[in-house]
């Protein structure tokens, strides 16, 4: 049953939830139970080994029109063991911190990686690392599980309120979600590292209604997750944009649905960066382009076969990777592998030259270098690669946005993530977004509807011919990337400026036939 913001703080459950947990990382002694893995599993003879004791908090908020419809706080407490033991990998985990508990563990791990070696083909040979100590905080200012629960509620249900305000909005429906992995990494080599990330994210959808014409046209927020804490959510102007979101849904309803044909793109950050995620964030990790999603996430046009030699786009086009990103969602100083947190290049003046990796990757193949990827998103899970942070560099530009579409005859500007269809190679692809925006002769002259363009990934890069300044770069991305059997989700971020795109066919998504 939902409640109303008083109701529910009138409830022992906002107290509760307010009081914290009862599992503190505080309470075990995570270098002593690492020491004594260690030693372990040098004992069985390992070649590598490493713990991860890891916490992890959750907290969800969620409102529906003029009510809290739901409130939930999670901890997570355990750790998982890793063990090389001729060349196979071994992996056990535990939430049971006695003793005896991480013993039956180690051994667990040891014993999985006896097994595996027996049917091993190839084995594991992990590129080498400077062993390090080190404590590092992702810097946010303000612990979001600190803030008084009364302090969010207010705000989500302030932006419904907004929202509603609007003649025409007939539902709305937001969410505060926040995350804090306080990590604890030791390994054989020698590495002992600590880390703090939390992640936060606000966000909102406001749906209007023609009951008579039996139509419907929603709008979402346009806010990013990001690695920060509280202030990420303050410093943004969720009323603001509650009530601008409404009046776009509300237009939208009576917006010209949009002409199929050929059209110039003009993307923004808030758009193009889910774009960037699915067409080279995806198929520049190389565990998918060998075949190792085959079965679930699918495969990648960019094949071993293309490294260094394919035209992904034009010139225009620099895709970096980068985990090191102040305020990007898989921003780290080390990886689950304890290798440091790296920059480079996946696409360099349009042409393809490197992939995502790990420390094991680096052996797969030749002339690929380890890239500090790997990641567990649990101490129960295992570690595999996964994506970090995917830009679009804008480079030295001196455009701007106006300066795109002042050379647009005939166009669409694009904001928001829409809903999306991709192939299992990440090769063609169909995306929408939220608001449209009608370019004529170098001006925006209304809003458009059922709005979705169509392409092939390199047609589609190679038709890009301009991109905005830094001036006008943001970071885009996701809480729930997902990837791997059993499934895991990563947290990543896509910066980039507006881009435009030429002649690019759009397809009317509101027609059925």
């Amino acid at each position: 049953m939902p409640f109303t913001r008083r109701e529910f703080l009138a409830t022992g459950v906002a107290a509760s939830l307010l009081g914290g947990d009862d599992l503190s990382a505080a309470s075990v002694d995570r270098p002593k139970l690492a020491q004594l893995a260690l030693d372990r599993l040098k004992k069985a003879g390992v070649s590598y080994g490493d713990i991860r004791l890891n916490r992890y908090q959750y907290e969800t908020i969620e409102a529906r029109e003029r009510r809290i419809s739901s409130v939930s706080r999670d901890t997570s407490f355990g750790y998982g063991v890793r063990a090389l033991h001729e060349g196979s990998w071994g992996f056990a985990a535990s939430n049971d911190f006695t003793e005896k508990a991480l013993a039956e563990t180690v051994d667990r791990a040891v014993a999985v990686a006896k097994a595996n070696a027996i049917l091993q083909q190839r084995p594991v040979k992990l590129s080498p690392v400077k062993p390090v100590e080190a404590k590092w905080s992702s810097g946010y200012r303000q612990d979001p599980f600190l803030v008084p629960l009364d302090q969010k509620t207010a705000l989500l249900l302030g932006l419904n309120d907004k929202a509603l305000g609007v003649k025409g909005a007939g539902f709305v429906s937001s969410r505060l979600a926040f995350v804090r992995e306080d990590k604890f990494y030791a390994s054989t080599e020698g590495s002992v590292i600590e880390q703090d990330l939390v992640r936060s994210w606000g966000t909102f959808s406001v749906t209007a209604v023609d009951r008579a014409a039996g139509d419907a046209q929603s709008r979402d927020s346009l806010a990013m997750p990001s690695l920060r804490g509280w202030e990420a959510i303050e410093e943004h102007d969720f009323l603001g944009e509650a009530e601008q979101a409404a009046l776009d849904a509300v237009a939208k309803l009576q917006a010209k649905p949009v002409e199929p044909g050929l059209y110039d793109l003009v993307l923004d950050p808030s758009h193009l960066f889910l774009t960037i995620h699915e067409s080279c964030g995806h198929p520049t990790e190389l565990d998918r382009a060998l075949g190792f999603e085959a079965n679930y996430a699918g495969t990648s046009f960019l094949t071993p076969d293309k490294l260094g030699k394919f035209r992904y786009g034009s010139e225009l086009v620099n895709m970096v990777a980068d985990r090191t990103t102040p305020h990007a969602l898989a921003t780290v100083a080390y990886d689950d592998d304890g290798a440091p947190a790296q920059r480079w290049h996946l696409v360099k003046d349009g042409v393809f030259v490197e992939y995502q990796t790990t420390r094991e990757q680096e052996a797969w193949l030749e002339g690929v270098k380890a890239r500090g990827c790997a990641h567990a998103d649990s101490w129960s899970s295992v570690v595999f690669q996964r994506m970090p942070n995917v830009s679009l560099d804008p480079g030295d530009s001196k455009l701007s946005s106006e300066d795109l579409i002042a050379d647009v005859e005939k166009g669409v500007r694009i904001r928001g993530r829409g809903s999306y269809s991709i192939d299992q190679q990440r090769y063609n692809f169909q995306f929408g977004g939220q608001v449209f925006e009608e370019i004529k002769d170098g001006k925006v002259v209304g809003l458009l509807r059922d709005v979705a363009y169509q392409a092939r990934t390199p047609d589609f890069w190679n038709a890009l011919d301009g991109i905005a300044s830094r001036k006008e770069y943001e970071l885009g991305g996701s809480f729930y990337d997902g990837k791997g059997q059993p499934g895991q989700l990563n947290a990543v971020s896509h910066g980039c400026s507006p881009a435009r795109f030429r002649k690019i066919s759009v397809i009317n998504t509101g027609r059925s036939s």
